[in-house]
């Protein structure tokens, strides 16, 4: 059909080389109902008011549900209406509760992942004329004296995980008015709450409704998610209750086209280069993907993982972190040997979104870029400025980036300038995937995948919301999932959506919360039960290591420390390192545990705020690194050894090739060796120094399969081949679970070896990053086949002779992506999966 806005992406034909798929989804009309017949009449005449004549008829299945005591979550799409479902019983509850002696005899707690999605949805609540309703946010942004009002006259309180479990829970006696009334406890974006923090999530939860019920109250538990996987399973395992969910969506949805875009190939590329914009560039101090919870700082791309053994008193302690690595094993090692003299990589994804954004804007519509980085974002939104302004200077000031990490000043600025349309063009993080409701947008262009299908549907579902012509572009990165995507559009427009995965009941999260909860209200026996499986046991070992101490009433916190301390949410615990500039002793800012190693070991660089430091010593004990401010025109990378061993299995199944799939417990030995100084540019190696830290030791769960001897042989894969085989299959696998698993490639790691001494032959891992796991190993596992099959097909079909960062080459390769053997890592997996 007729596009105008795919003419203007495409430059009229010019760049329609770069398509690889056109998906048009057709409109849809909207199905309405009647207000349901126990709505309060000032609810219902505030939202006719609002312009809402009649509500969507999934909006009143779920008001329904939750009026009659029923947990729900809402599963539907973008712009659905999802915040009118939960609204319906909220703020009937709240009017009716006005009533009472107090003028609050109904409270909620609507909790958010974001700043600005609390602050979007205060808005909206404040703008209906409704007698009675008293909202109000309570986050790090909220003065001491309106989070006093907050607690004594607020009837719906906005808030986040965070303030959940540093504020409110440790002081519910200060919130006991609000806790003994309280009938509703809204989550919004649920789909967001996945992997460990996830985990964290759920177990807060578990300790708010505990708390509730110590207080004599019993809410009722909705929730907001996009559409995904298995909706009803997933939040009842989120708040650990049975809950039902609505899936029918019932809104309408305007005509629109999702494309799938492959940059241009850039020949005569080194291998030991990048095609990535930021490569040679350090990253900023506190550049990070964006974090789901923005009140706290976010952290580095790898992931957080406790490592080497706790002390005898304290068996959850996480005394060091490490962060995974796609990194050979014993038997691969060789480094003399290189994947390739050249090899072909693409344009950057930054680039053509900022093309993409730059026509959007110079056509007069309405554009949201999404990219997956601070840094990314600052610098979209910089290139587009750049390119606009030799079109027209004065389109200059309707561009801009958004991200966390703003003034709360800024942020609101920002987003009024986004609902009023004064802004053309945004450059955003994931910030603005959630329900901020912004009208009017014309196109979404996302820079790489954003990591899962959900997400995906999220950002997209920003355009098109005021019921015009719509445009996504997804602009493929030059890794092997994306690659993989823009070329298999099934596996997007033909896929329901994967299940979040959670594990509450992981001992190295759960621990902490339930010394947190020991110290709000001592835990009985009878309050186990609201909590993992693993709970009973995780108590005994806290009382044997003296944190809880068992007394006739229950389990007690035995410590002075505030127990909240033991669990980041974010994170799987650990502390930072500081970053301190020797000649001033100013605190620069903080790296991870996690990446520690890696990123601040002496002669590391670093950029800060457009200065240039080098680290000139490292103290891990201490944790603090010493750094000095100095102009240079090269980059470093850490290079790393790696070793597993097998601690157990807890599942396998034979292949019919003869290999085997087997999911279990590991132990992972990390050690960062020394680092490569690489000229700024170039990418070429100045040389490389050694460095002398302490391993890192992480205990977690991996998905491994294994290859015998006569397997290898049938592959056509000889001994020399055999590292780099394994080698690439292992980066491609990593690369591609996240299709599968929900997770970031930055939530997994892996080994690969021509022989493993556990196995006694060529075995490849991928495990998670998160001390006792976070549940992706595990839906490796369950997936392998699938997940297998579409490694070898994205290797196979990748246009490079010997490996690229679309196929096999890995951004944090421990290895410096040596050995490589593309085309024996293709023959290797076509015979094992047979």
């Amino acid at each position: 059909m007729p596009s105008e806005l795919f003419d203007i992406v495409t430059r009229f034909g010019a760049r329609a080389d770069r398509v690889t798929h056109v998906e048009d989804l057709p409109a849809r009309p909207g199905r309405t109902v009647a207000w349901p017949p126990w709505l309060h009449t000032a609810v219902r005449d505030a939202f006719v008011s609002a312009g809402i004549e009649r509500p969507y008829a999934h909006q009143v299945e779920a008001a329904d549900l939750a009026h009659a005591g029923t947990n729900v979550i809402i599963a539907t799409g973008t712009a659905s209406g999802k915040s009118l479902g939960y609204l319906l019983p909220v703020l009937d509850a709240a009017v009716r509760g006005a009533a009472a002696p107090s003028g609050r005899g109904s409270t909620t707690l609507y909790l958010s992942p974001t700043k600005a999605l609390a602050a979007d949805q205060l808005l909206s609540l404040r703008g209906l004329i409704l007698q009675g309703l008293r909202p109000t946010t309570y986050d790090g942004d909220t003065s001491r004296e309106d989070r006093d009002w907050a607690r004594r006259h607020a009837n719906v309180l906005l808030t986040n995980p965070d303030m959940l479990h540093r504020s409110l829970l440790p002081g519910h006696q200060r919130f006991s008015s609000v806790l003994k009334r309280l009938d509703f406890v809204v989550v919004d974006e649920a789909h967001r709450y996945r992997g460990v923090f996830g985990s964290h999530v759920s177990l807060i939860l578990r300790r708010l409704l505990r708390l509730a019920r110590y207080y004599g109250a019993s809410p009722t538990v909705i929730g907001a998610s996009a559409t995904a996987g298995d909706p009803a399973q997933v939040f009842s395992r989120l708040i650990g209750a049975p809950a039902h969910a609505i899936t029918d969506d019932a809104s309408p949805r305007a005509a629109g086209r999702f494309v799938l875009w492959e940059p241009p190939l850039l020949p005569g590329y080194s291998p030991h280069e990048s095609a990535d914009p930021f490569a040679g560039i350090a990253a900023p101090l506190d550049d990070a993907p964006e974090s789901d919870v923005p009140e706290a700082v976010a952290g580095e791309d790898r992931p957080l993982t406790a490592a080497s053994a706790p002390p005898p008193d304290d068996p959850w302690a996480a005394s060091a972190l490490v962060a995974p690595t796609d990194s050979p094993g014993d038997g691969d090692v060789g480094s003399e040997r290189v994947a390739a003299a050249f090899s072909d990589a693409r344009r950057s994804s930054l680039a053509e979104a900022a093309d993409l954004l730059t026509d959007t804007t110079c056509a007069g519509r309405r554009a949201i870029g999404f990219i997956a980085s601070r840094r990314g974002t600052e610098a979209l939104a910089s290139m587009v400025k750049d390119q606009v302004a030799r079109v027209d200077d004065s389109l200059v000031r309707t561009i801009a980036a958004y991200r966390g990490g703003y003034l709360p000043e800024e942020r609101r600025l920002l987003e009024s300038a986004l609902r009023s349309g004064r802004l053309l063009t945004v450059a955003s993080t994931n910030a603005l995937e959630l329900g901020i409701d912004i009208s009017g947008l014309d196109a979404v262009i996302i820079a790489g995948w954003p990591g899962t299908l959900a997400s995906l549907w999220q950002q997209a579902g920003r355009a098109g919301r005021a019921g015009q012509e719509w445009i996504a572009v997804l602009v493929a990165r030059d890794d092997p999932l994306d690659t993989f995507l823009v070329h298999h559009p099934n596996a997007i427009f033909d896929r329901t959506v994967d299940a979040v995965v959670i594990d509450p009941g992981n001992p190295y999260v759960l621990a902490g919360h339930l010394c947190a909860a020991a110290a709000e209200v001592p835990l009985t026996p009878d309050d186990l039960v609201l909590f993992p499986d693993t709970a009973y046991h995780v108590v005994d070992q806290l009382t044997e290591a003296r944190m809880l101490r068992r007394r006739p009433a229950g389990w007690y916190w035995a410590k002075a420390e505030n127990p909240a301390d033991l669990s980041d949410i974010r994170s799987s615990g650990g502390g930072t390192v500081r970053l301190v500039e020797e000649s001033t002793g100013a605190l620069l800012g903080t790296v991870d545990d996690a990446g520690s190693h890696h990123q601040s070991h002496p002669g590391a660089v670093y950029v800060h705020q457009g200065r240039t430091f080098v680290v000139l010593s490292l103290d891990p004990e201490g944790r603090v690194a010493l750094v000095e401010a100095k102009h240079v025109d090269y980059t470093t990378e850490s290079q790393t050894v790696t070793e597993i061993s097998v601690l157990g299995t807890r599942d396998s199944y034979p292949l019919p090739s003869g290999g085997t799939v087997n999911w279990g417990d590991v132990e992972v030995t990390t050690q960062v060796t020394g680092y490569r100084m690489r000229q700024a540019g170039t990418g070429l190696v100045l040389g490389e120094y050694p460095l002398e830290l302490p391993a890192q030791v992480l205990t977690t769960t991996a998905v491994w399969w294994t290859a015998p001897d006569a397997l290898v042989e049938e592959a056509d894969v000889d001994t020399a081949e055999l590292p780099g085989a394994v080698h690439a299959a292992e980066h491609a696998a990593i690369g591609l679970l996240p299709l599968f698993a929900g997770c970031d490639r930055w939530d997994i790691g892996g080994v690969s070896t021509a022989r493993h001494a556990d196995t006694g032959v060529a075995t490849v891992f991928v495990h998670d990053g998160q001390p006792g796991g976070a549940g992706f190993a595990e839906r490796g596992f369950e997936a392998f086949s699938a997940w297998q099959t579409a490694t070898r097909e994205a290797i196979d079909a990748c246009e490079c002779i010997s490996g690229c960062p679309s196929c096999v080459q890995s951004p944090k390769c421990g290895n410096g992506n040596e050995p490589l053997e593309k085309d024996a890592a293709a023959r290797l997996l076509r015979t094992v999966l047979g």
